[in-house]
């Protein structure tokens, strides 16, 4: 009998733990006869009533519930990656707490891995989000597919179905400051996408805050590119090269007569530009070595405080 583990990082979901956990138990109906589930609770360090949510959950449902509480917020990606340590199904799922994501995708992504597909992706058509969280997400989207990972389904994806295989794969990996769903794109492994609406939050408040989106943006191209480097030395080329060509004009100048060349406010525009174009690249190749920094100390991504 094949077992399903169910994923969810949990922050700040003290009101959908409740509506989230009976939608779970009654989706289980619409799986094979025989498939057997485990659903992998992770407390991100929630300040509110989250864990106490969760243990009630897990009153209810002692066989099927695990919980995982970690000391603090370390990030809904990492908390996944606490999950996914302490999964033991032969097929995973991870999904959101707030029920975004529909929870009736989830038995048409399990038929695909009985078909043998290893990843099943819920690919985002639409979302009924705010105007700007769209228009940044789309960019987000846009850009990582373009320079970073151009096997990315279009319009991205949170909501995935994966193999047991897949998952130690990505565990052995043990990446910092990655986007960890983005690893399994980083497999290259053949997968299938199920379009689905993202639906509007009904309870609760985000907290995917406009700096975590940032933070996340630069960690997933730090993580799968090397096109920030390379726009460096390529403006550094053509920098170089319109410096050349000024120091040309000046000579030219001088040389034909016309020495007064007037250029103290075009010589420190160039002067500011490139000295803020220098601090920019410095950040960018800043971004790369603290990362490698980070990696050589084999921090743990995440510590667990507890686990029921």
């Amino acid at each position: 009998m094949p077992q399903l583990s169910i994923i969810i990082p949990c922050y700040y979901n003290e009101l959908n733990i409740p509506t989230t956990s009976e939608e779970l138990i009654e989706n289980e109906q619409n799986f094979p006869e025989g498939t057997t589930f485990q659903y992998v609770m992770v407390d991100d360090g929630s300040k509110d009533n989250t864990w106490e949510e969760l243990q009630k959950f897990k009153a209810k449902y002692p066989e099927k519930v695990k919980l995982i509480k970690l000391s603090g917020n370390f990030g809904s990606y990492n908390a996944i990656l606490a999950g996914m340590q302490h999964a033991t199904g032969d097929c995973n799922v991870i999904i959101s707490a707030d029920l975004q994501d529909p929870i009736s995708l989830m038995p048409k992504m399990f038929a695909h891995w009985q078909k043998g597909i290893q990843l099943v992706m819920g690919n985002r058509e639409d979302r009924e989000d705010p105007f700007l969280s769209k228009v940044f997400a789309n960019t987000f989207q846009f850009l990582i597919r373009k320079y970073a990972l151009p096997n990315l389904p279009k319009g991205g994806f949170d909501y995935v179905l994966f193999d047991k295989k897949l998952k130690e794969e990505v565990l052995a990996m043990d990446e910092k400051n990655s986007n960890s769903l983005y690893l399994f794109i980083w497999l290259k492994y053949e997968y299938i996408t199920i379009p689905y609406k993202r639906l509007e939050r009904k309870a609760g408040k985000s907290r995917w805050t406009m700096k975590k989106k940032i933070k996340l943006f630069v960690d997933s191209f730090v993580a799968f590119s090397f096109a920030p480097i390379r726009i460096i030395t390529v403006s550094g080329f053509i920098l170089g090269a319109v410096a050349i060509l000024y120091a040309l004009f000046i000579l030219y100048n001088r040389f034909v007569g016309n020495i007064a060349v007037e250029g103290w406010t075009a010589m420190m525009l160039v002067f500011l530009f490139v000295s803020a174009f220098q601090m920019v690249a410095i950040g960018i190749l800043g971004e790369y070595l603290w990362r490698t920094l980070d990696a050589s100390r084999k921090r743990p991504n995440f510590v667990v405080d507890k686990v029921e």
